[in-house]
């Protein structure tokens, strides 16, 4: 045995800071603005049924973080995951894709 310490090599190497974490993003509806600096926002995926082999929507709804309150119902945004910011919040808005129609 021997007494020098072992190099970690790259791939066991601790990773560090922020730029290690993938936070997820999601594109989805806002249903709700109701709320200061939230938005509700529902995203709609496909799932492929085991047996029958047809496509069935799924949805799931997340409280997002809007700071500058910029989001309306109708409108198309890009969330992303964050630490936990109140006991529902996980999420914040990164950018509006599309405007709602009823604004203009």
């Amino acid at each position: 045995m021997s007494a020098t310490p072992e190099t970690p090599t790259p791939a066991t190497a601790p990773k560090e800071g922020r730029a290690a974490m993938r936070r997820t993003r999601k594109i989805g509806t806002v249903v709700s603005d109701k709320m200061e600096k939230t938005v509700v926002v529902e995203v709609t995926r496909l799932v492929k049924n085991a047996r029958y082999g047809r496509y069935q929507k799924r949805s799931a709804r997340f409280f997002a973080d809007d700071r500058v309150n910029e989001c309306k119902v109708g409108d198309v945004v890009e969330i992303e995951e964050t630490r936990p910011l109140s006991a529902k919040k996980r999420w914040r808005v990164k950018s509006v894709v599309t405007r709602s129609r009823r604004e203009a």
